[in-house]
């Protein structure tokens, strides 16, 4: 180890299955060790509302020290977590191997998994989980859906924010009648002079490209196609993201075990893995081998997953894309998402859209404040636009004909932002949320 913690940072997998993993004790020991450290440094003040609730509930005490904090406190600091591993990747200088090996974002996880096993989910939090069946009863009723989670809708949102818990102001996905697996029936024909072609890849459909915005998911089948990259389109369950934010791991790594046995065989095959939401793709890369370290699937799966437009710029690198984009008139802001940040791989969203001939860039990294089902929460929601106001401000201030993220959850959490410092008029903006579905349009005839 170097002075500094010069080294890239390395994560210990999660002892999950281990009895002290959620002892009480052990626990508080360990959340009493690390916000010490995090009290003595406060480089991380303005990433989310963890640390100012940390630090805030430090400086109330009589001896200005952690020490003086009730322990029945520090729920406060972990529920404000979004897990979205920007204090672990980007700020905190104590991570793995440096000494003091901190890792604040799997702590909070260790701490919501304690208090799972002890009082469980409640029920309703518990539903808004099943993101899978969720999305299969609402596809037939798909315009009620909508018109029952419309934010316009004065009759069903409040009652939904006493039922639910999420705020009735809070933008809520839509629900489409027929999903991106339907949809990719009829894919297009591949592109056999592509410099690309021979390229084989599995889109990991996700459950909110396959659910709630297909588009995103027809729109990579169509660049693919383009760029002779031969694909299928397999989408067995979610990845568990949705219940990792809760603590459940054990239920993340069934369906870590269970997805990695089902895309093996494409992998064994020849085929990338490409995935359309950066959440998902993290969980596949990086979560799922901390979690379930010890099985080859799993393993061999997080070496062939790529982000979709991670993939895109590969394909750019290594045999170049095929011609005939055209320019997207009003230029792009494009977010890079905090989970597509986490995955240390570069700006690629930015990357791959400055391909786009005669098209302005303007890129924001900083987190939108969002944080997958923890933003919509009545309780964190206005938290969570505070948190992307810098977002929003900067996204308006470029005033681009085009606000994208890779994560489509922050892109309308942006949005929202956006037309709240508009005196909540409409932001005008184009409604695409993806990159790649930019990169689809420029392809367009």
């Amino acid at each position: 180890m170097r002075e500094g913690s010069l080294d890239a940072p390395t994560r210990h997998p999660i002892e999950w299955r281990d009895a002290d993993f959620y002892d009480a004790e052990k626990i508080d020991s360990e959340l009493r060790r690390v916000f010490d450290i995090c009290h003595g440094c406060r480089r991380c003040f303005n990433l989310c509302d963890s640390f100012p609730r940390l630090f805030d509930l430090v400086d109330a005490t009589e001896s200005g020290e952690v020490e003086g904090v009730a322990s029945a406190d520090f729920k406060r600091v972990v529920d404000a977590c979004t897990l979205c591993d920007m204090c672990f990747m980007t700020k905190c200088p104590y991570v793995p191997p440096h000494e003091f090996d901190l890792d604040f974002p799997h702590l909070m996880l260790r701490f919501r998994a304690a208090e799972l096993r002890a009082s469980g989910l409640p029920f309703v939090k518990k539903q808004l989980t099943e993101t899978d069946r969720n999305g299969k009863l609402a596809a037939p009723v798909a315009p009620i859906a909508n018109w029952a989670t419309s934010c316009n809708n004065k009759l069903t949102r409040p009652i939904m924010e006493a039922v639910t818990g999420v705020d009735r102001e809070a933008v809520l996905p839509k629900y489409h009648g027929k999903a991106f697996t339907v949809r990719a029936r009829e894919k297009p024909d591949v592109n056999r002079l592509a410099p690309a072609y021979g390229r084989k890849a599995v889109i990991y459909a996700t459950c909110f490209a396959n659910y709630n915005s297909p588009d995103i998911g027809t729109a990579a089948l169509k660049v693919l196609a383009r760029n002779g990259v031969e694909t299928e389109v397999v989408y067995p369950r979610c990845c568990g993201m949705p219940q990792l934010e809760y603590g459940d791991i054990a239920r993340v790594a069934e369906s870590a075990r269970k997805t990695a046995a089902d895309l093996r065989p494409w992998v064994d095959k020849g085929y990338d893995i490409v995935s359309l939401v950066p959440s998902c793709s993290l969980m596949l890369k990086f979560e799922w081998p901390l979690i379930e370290p010890d099985d080859d699937n799993v393993k061999v799966l997080s070496r062939a997953v790529f982000d979709c437009s991670e993939y895109l710029v590969d394909i750019h690198r290594k045999n170049g894309l095929a011609g005939g984009m055209k320019p997207l008139r009003g230029g792009v802001t494009v977010h890079i998402a905090c989970h597509a940040r986490a995955q240390n791989m570069g700006q690629k969203a930015a990357e791959m859209l400055r391909l786009l001939p005669e098209t302005d860039i303007k890129v924001i990294e900083r987190c939108s404040g969002h944080g997958g089902s923890w933003g919509v929460m009545k309780e964190n929601f206005e938290v969570g636009l505070k948190v992307g106001r810098p977002v929003a401000k900067q996204a308006k201030e470029n005033a681009s004909g085009y606000v994208v993220s890779e994560c489509p959850l922050a892109r309308d959490h942006i949005v929202q932002g956006m037309q709240r410092m508009n005196g909540d008029k409409v932001a005008a903006v184009d409604p695409v949320q993806h990159p790649i579905q930019l990169l689809a349009r420029a392809y367009e005839p």
